[in-house]
């Protein structure tokens, strides 16, 4: 078993729709990054929410801040989240350990931008959709850490090597 398959199994099964991004994306993209979290995009519907959040409850995953996460589909809701309180992603966490899933609500990709490249790898017989090089590259600068401006050197050289333009 590798790390978060049993959230991304059951997404599968639920028929959530999400895409990887973040550190993870990095290192099935083809770059080795040391991370901890799960990072993912949601299609921000209210149906999808509700499967998400069953999800995470049903894999034993408790809400970090007090929102309700079914309430951020609603457009208005997320962006006075995002203005007010400065909000950024939605985390979840497992009590007793170090697995913990963000839900990035702040983003200059969204997912409907990031569903038209997605990058689909494999994990046992999980079919995982991860964001693009490009999109990931877009979401880095923006974020603007030092960590991310390593991770977009490796993601050009990856691109490069892999003959991408």
């Amino acid at each position: 078993m590798f790390i978060y398959e049993e959230i991304l199994r059951a997404f599968q099964k639920y028929k959530v729709k999400y895409i990887v991004i973040g550190g993870i994306a990095v290192n099935l993209l083809g770059a080795l990054r040391s991370t901890a979290d799960l990072d993912v995009l949601l299609e921000m519907s209210e149906e999808n929410l509700k499967k998400a959040l069953a999800v995470l409850k049903k894999c034993k995953f408790r809400v970090k801040q007090p929102i309700d996460l079914v309430k951020i589909a609603d457009k208005k809701t997320r962006e006075d989240l995002i203005l007010k309180k400065n909000l950024k992603a939605v985390n979840f966490y497992k009590a007793g350990g170090f697995e913990e899933v963000d839900i990035i609500i702040e983003t200059p990709v969204t997912f409907k931008e990031a569903k038209k490249d997605i990058v689909w790898v494999r994990g046992g017989d999980i079919r995982i959709p991860l964001i693009s090089i490009d999109g990931l590259i877009k979401m880095k600068k923006k974020a603007g850490r030092i960590v991310d401006k390593l991770d977009i050197d490796a993601l050009k050289r990856i691109k490069k090597l892999r003959g991408d333009r």
